[in-house]
Formats: structure tokens, sequence, C-alpha cells
């Protein structure tokens, strides 16, 4: 029997890994002794502390039940609630203002809120207190009428509108915006600029843009500070003692003034500010995984999921693995564009580059390119890093202005307007009308990581051009179908691979009917798996009637697809051909040179 056996081990050893029926293994997860170690003293610490807490009898918990719910407590609690919630609200509003008037291009603005923020960060709060309870020595009265006149409409005593309360308010607010609005202008900073030229690119107003596509991702970097600011109010209120005004803190102080009771006194203060701390650090919570959406792969848990997930019935889990599945997945299918001519606003896109050029400091970038892409035309621009095929990509649809020459599509320029012999240059509302004529894929995506891929995709649509959402959705849907995503409306750009992100960024484009779609090297990101469903989402396209103007490294791509190739170099356009010509014959000893090392 046990020569039987061994012999029956030694077959099964000899047998080739890949032959070996995995279903027979049990799945032991791993175990960590130290975790459970330190748990244990970390709980005895915690009892013994707490022992020690409650069966001390100087430490008064009768007279802590006492006066825990008295009415002068709670008296004092609503007020500091009432408090940290006004100079809250108050507060990050006024320093949200100052926060986008910092980051504003107005030197002006930016000057006057770096002042306040100054000014008010070096004056302590105290101080700040005092001075504006005594307002009424400085100024008898408030008077609203014309200034440096004497019409005057209304007059009020000081000492009647500012009273303790409202100083507390007031004083509180102004010194929370201060500190707010670098937080606020931290998380602002933090948003990747493509995410701001990506919304430009779209043509969606700068209010549009801050609200539905800035502060949704700066708030990531907001909340923590944000709230850590607000939990600092609620206890900064207790300084309100020196405006006699009764917060929870200095009822406190006077009642243990009284019976000289000073720890029981002092429990019933730290424990309901403790209460406060859990729910502000609970609404906290909740609201960053709110604005966690889209920045994982999974979505983190809160309490109340956690909880239903303790209660919920446990599904069974697998104690096995097979190789089986892994042997019988097939690679996913290529996506496929089904050529629609209504893609377009009809057949129009001439884009023409009139002696275009553009300079960074000293380093001119673009030196008066002039180039004619005809309606439905596809234009693949070549050329070696820095030549400056993105920036005249970016000039197109006025991302970058220009600093010599124009671009007009269809005969009208998209950031200018003619007057005469002159050009005047469009303000802001009237550019993005023109440039959402223009789609754009960039190099990096650029998604917007809080919305889905659906919510990608409507967001200019309905912002821009006013197409009601459900229409805006179906026609979403449609698009998410031709690039081959359907089932992916739903899905988060941080769930999606590089592959899926571009054509959900193509889709995008598509959505707002382009008459010209530029592709700013929109392989580059990707892996070179990835590469081949990108382009064949874009040779598909290019039946369809868009002028297309593509940057890319991709040789064999640009040789099969482009009507017209355009190599750079060092801002210049140094050949223009059809692709036959150019990479068969080029005309010009550097693009041979360039194709020959990259061919």
């Amino acid at each position: 029997m046990a020569s039987t056996t061994d012999i029956g081990l030694e077959q099964d050893s000899a047998q080739p890994a890949s032959s070996r029926d995995y279903a027979r293994y049990r799945i032991i997860p791993a175990r960590h002794p130290w975790r459970i170690v330190g748990t244990v003293v970390a709980a005895f610490v915690i009892l013994v502390s707490l022992h020690s807490t409650f069966t001390n009898p100087r430490w008064g918990w009768d007279v802590f039940a006492k006066f825990f719910f008295s009415q002068p407590v709670l008296v004092g609690l609503g007020r500091t609630l009432l408090l940290t919630l006004l100079a809250s609200v108050l507060g990050f509003l006024i320093g949200g203002l100052l926060a986008f008037a910092r980051v504003s291009k107005s030197p002006l603005l930016s000057s006057l809120s770096w002042a306040y923020i100054w000014l008010l960060r070096s004056i302590p709060l105290i101080v700040l207190l005092l001075v504006l309870n005594n307002l009424g020595y400085l100024y008898e009265s408030v008077n609203l009428g014309v200034p440096f006149t004497n019409i005057l409409f209304a007059q009020f005593k000081t000492v009647d509108i500012l009273s303790p309360f409202s100083v507390a308010v007031i004083g509180l607010s102004l010194n929370q915006a201060a500190f707010s609005a670098e937080i606020i202008r931290g998380g602002i900073l933090s948003v990747d600029q493509g995410q701001h030229e990506a919304a430009a690119a779209l043509g969606l107003s700068r209010r549009r843009q801050a609200l539905n596509i800035v502060l949704p991702q700066a708030m990531r970097a907001i909340l923590p500070s944000g709230f850590n600011e607000i939990i600092g109010l609620a206890k900064a209120t207790s300084i309100v003692y020196v405006l006699a005004l009764p917060e929870l803190f200095y009822t406190v102080q006077v009642i243990y003034k009284r019976n000289l009771e000073v720890i029981p006194l002092l429990m019933v203060a730290t424990v309901w500010y403790l209460i406060i701390m859990i729910i502000l650090s609970l609404v906290q919570a909740v609201v960053e995984r709110h604005y966690a959406r889209g920045t994982r792969r999974e979505t983190p848990s809160n309490i109340i999921d956690l909880a239903l997930a303790y209660l919920r019935p446990a599904a069974p889990r697998p104690s096995v693995v097979s190789a089986a599945p892994i042997r019988a997945a097939k690679a996913p299918a290529r996506p496929s564009v089904a050529p629609r001519t209504d893609i377009v606003r009809g057949r129009v896109g001439h884009v023409e580059i009139h002696a275009v050029s553009k300079s960074f400091g000293s380093n001119k970038v673009l030196d008066t390119v002039t180039l004619d892409i005809r309606p439905g035309e596809v234009t693949a621009i070549l050329g070696p890093s820095g030549a400056g095929k993105s920036t005249l990509l970016r000039t197109i649809n006025h991302l970058e202005r220009a600093d010599a020459g124009v671009v007009t599509i269809d005969g009208e320029l998209i950031g200018y307007e003619r007057q005469g012999n002159a050009l005047q240059e469009l303000k802001e509302p009237a550019i993005r009308l023109r440039r959402a004529s223009v789609g754009m894929v960039f190099q990096n995506f650029n998604l917007f990581p809080h919305l889905t891929a659906l919510e990608n995709i409507i967001e200019a649509p309905v912002a821009v051009q006013g197409v009601p959402r459900d229409e805006a959705i179906a026609q979403a849907r449609d698009l998410l179908a031709r690039v081959g995503l359907a089932e992916k409306a739903d899905a988060y750009p941080r769930h999606l691979s590089g592959g899926q992100q571009q054509r959900v960024a193509i889709a995008r484009a598509l959505a707002l009917k382009p008459k010209v779609l530029l592709f700013d090297e929109p392989t580059s990101a990707l892996d070179p798996e990835l590469v081949g469903e990108v382009l064949d989402v874009i040779k598909e396209l290019a039946t369809s009637g868009t002028t297309m103007i593509i940057v890319t490294h991709e040789v064999g791509f640009a040789r099969e697809v482009a009507d017209k190739v355009v190599f750079m170099e060092a801002g210049r356009v140094l050949e223009v051909g059809a692709p036959a010509q150019v990479f068969n014959a080029p005309n010009h000893p550097r693009t041979a040179e360039f194709l020959a090392k990259v061919l």
C-alpha cells in the first residue's frame, strides 16, 4: 500500500505544471500574526485607560451627568454650532471668491486677493474680534449714501448693528475666508492643466469650467484641509469668550466658577466637542466618498455600506482556482465604426493657416506656417519632437494665441473678427462658440475623471449647444456604440484601459458634430497592444467626410490613412505632399533623413 502511494506521488510530481488539475487545490488565505498581536495590545491599553477613568470617583461623573443636558449647556452648544455653521459657509464662500480672484489673469484682482489673505492671516483672531467689537468707538454710525457728497439714504448706529453675536460671525468668517482661500486655491492648482484645456476646447464657459470641471476635481484636494479648518473653527469658537458671548466653553466656565467642579464641567465641554467632531468626520467621509468617484478602481465604502455588508449574508467564496477560464479567454474584438456622414455638419471644414508664428519667450515654436487643408481631407503632420506640431494644432482652435498670422475655418476666424482692415480679437464667449466647431482629441486623453464616459460625452452638447439632456444621452450612447464601448457608458475613466479612454475621448470630440477633428498624437500615451484599437477607430472616421488633422509618430498609419502629409521641423513646414510622394520620393533632404530613421 505504501509503495503504491509513493509511486503515485512520484508520477504526479513528474507531470508538467501545465497539465496539473489546479481545481484540486484549496486556497488558504495568508495569516498575519503580528497584526493580531498589535490589535490585542492596543485593545488592552484602551481597556485599562477606560477602566481607570470611569472607576476614579474624582472625575465626578455624577456632576457630569447632572450638567451634560442642562439648559444653559445646551443653549451654549446651540450657539457654538450656529457660529460654526455660519462662519464655515460665509468663510468658504468668500474664500472661494478670493481663490478664483487669486488665480485670475487680472493683476488687480489677484493683488487685492493676495493683500486680503496676507492681512487677515497676519492679524490674530482675538485681536480681530476685539477691533470689530470696538468699531462703535471708531465709527459712531454707518451711513448709506453717495461717497464724498451730502446725499444720505440711511443711517444706523454702529452699536445697534454690531451685537456680540454679529461681531463673532463677522470676525470668524473674515478670518476663515483668508485660510480657506488658500486651501481652495491649492485645490484649483492641483487640477491638471490638461483638464482646463479640454474644457476650453469643448467651448465650455468659464463658469461651467469652474463649477462643473475644475471644482469637482479640486474638491479631492480641498476636502481634507477644508474639514480640518472647519473642525478647528468649531473649537476656535471658544475664543469669543472675549466678547462675553455664552457659547459652550464660556457657559461651562461660568458654571464651574460658581460650583468649583472644574474637571466634571470641563469633561462636559470635552464630550460635546467630541460629538461635534464625530459628526463632522462622518460628514467629511461621506463628502470625500462622493468626490472620490472615478478616481479609484473600487469606490471606498462608508460606514453605512460596511454595516449593511456585515448584516447581509456573505456570498460563498470560491475555494478553488482553475486555469480553464484563462485559457478559454479570447482577445477583445477590435471596435468597428460604421462610416456615418451625419457626424459632420455638411461637407465643410476648409482649414487655412496663414503665416502663423508663435514664440515662448526667446524660443520660436512656429515660424510663419502656411497650410491649406481642404474639406474632408485627412492630413497627417510628421516631424521630430519639438518641431511645433502640437502647438500648430492648438493654434487652430485658439487654445494657443498666435503671435502673428491667423487660422480660418470655412473662411471664419476662430479668435478674431474682421473690422475693416483690422482683426478684432474676440471675447472668450464668442471664441467658445466658434471653437465648438473644432473637436480635439488629446495625447493624454484629458477625460474628466469625476464624470462617467457618458457624462464626459454629454457635457459639451448640453452646456454649449443647448441640446436637451435626453437627446444628448441618446447621441452619446450611439457614439459609444460606434467606438465599440456601448457597455462602458457608466464607467469612470479610471476603470477603462488607455485605449478605451482614448476612444471615449474621440466620442466626446464627435459629440459636438465638429467640422474639423484634431488629433494630438492620439496613440503616444498607449501601450503598443492598445494602439491598434484606437487607430482602427480613426481609420473608420477618415471615411466619414470630417476634415481631420492628425499629429502622429505612426508613420505606417499616416501612409495608409492620410490624403496629405506635412513634415515639420524647428517650427517650419519643410514639405507638403501626397503620402506616395512624401514617403517614396521626398523633396527635402531633411524629410528623407527623418523617414530613413523611422521607416
